[in-house]
């Protein structure tokens, strides 16, 4: 018996050490004063790089991208060839094939032929245009009115002329203006008593029709879309048959040219005249304004044209 006690004693003794040694949990019996080996950190930290200012331009600096010339290949980069073989064919294996203007107002003819729709539904074109300027310039969105040699129309437009002076006045009558006065037009309007398709004012009347402005909103009268004038009867001769088409989200404009029973000479010289109007809103020596053209009605699908044989040939500069 005093054999095992002898022999449980040597093992709790060797057990309390190996725990002093390894620093482990603090017991009343041991003492405090025991020396305790603590963890040793035999590496050091990797100092960081500092960044190059060389470096630092690269990353900022944006890779161009390399456009693929595809005129001397057999067939399109990424394509399967030019042009189908067969009338049925998978569309994005191929270009996409874009038609003459003439020749799109044809197949709109014939679409609204074979699909039994409406012959009197309206033509659309839709563009998109490059705003881009020299020195990081771009072209500021714009409203224009032009006049169609053959409007689509049976109703004139109304036009309604803020100005107090009494010839004016005269003058705006006897020229086809829908209504006209000063202020005390303002309370009429916000009431949704009197409506007009275009706003005309004098430039001495605009600070006192300062609250229509978020009434009418893109209609309230400006000095850019010619809505603000002194010779009202130049004015009214435009916004009574003129036809307005704006630039909306920075770059696209889709706007209606005619309705489709109309002759096709018709609808291609309104065509005509809205990219000629559009193209004189950037100078024609940065290249072609307008990017992609598609015409469409109301209900055929969008057909991709050129604009190349519809736009004035740009005059060129005689070489001495």
């Amino acid at each position: 018996m005093a054999t095992c006690t002898r022999t449980v004693w040597k093992v709790l003794s060797g057990c309390q050490k190996q725990l002093l040694s390894a620093g482990g949990p603090f017991h009343a019996a041991v003492s405090q004063t025991a020396p305790r080996r603590l963890p040793v950190r035999t590496f050091a930290a990797v100092r960081a790089k500092k960044k190059e200012k060389n470096e630092e331009t690269k990353k900022e600096a944006k890779k161009e991208k390399v456009a693929i010339d595809d005129t001397d290949r057999h067939k399109p980069f990424g394509k399967t060839a030019w042009a189908p073989v067969d009338d049925v064919y998978v569309t994005r294996f191929y270009p996409r094939t874009t038609h003459g203007a003439a020749d799109s107002i044809e197949m709109l003819k014939r679409f609204q032929e074979l699909d039994f729709t409406p012959p009197n539904q309206p033509v659309y074109v839709d563009l998109k245009l490059d705003m881009k300027l020299e020195k990081k310039k771009r072209v500021d969105p714009f409203v224009s009115t032009v006049h169609l040699p053959h409007p689509f129309k049976a109703e004139m437009n109304k036009v309604l002329v803020f100005t107090e002076d009494a010839g004016q006045a005269k003058a705006a009558r006897e020229n086809g203006a829908a209504f006209v006065g000063g202020a005390e037009l303002i309370q009429p309007i916000l009431d949704d008593e009197i409506s007009a398709d275009f706003y005309v004012a004098v430039p001495d009347i605009l600070p006192k029709i300062l609250a229509l402005k978020n009434k009418l909103r893109k209609k309230f009268p400006k000095s850019k879309r010619g809505t603000v004038s002194n010779n009202l009867s130049k004015t009214l001769e435009l916004f009574k048959t003129g036809h307005e088409y704006l630039v909306e989200s920075d770059c696209f404009i889709r706007t209606q040219i005619a309705t489709l029973d109309m002759p096709s000479e018709q609808i291609l010289a309104n065509l005509q005249t809205i990219l000629a109007d559009v193209c004189s809103h950037r100078p024609t020596s940065l290249g072609p304004f307008i990017e992609r053209a598609i015409m469409s009605s109301r209900t055929s699908e969008a057909i991709w044209f050129r604009t190349e044989g519809v736009l004035p040939e740009a005059p060129q500069a005689d070489e001495e």
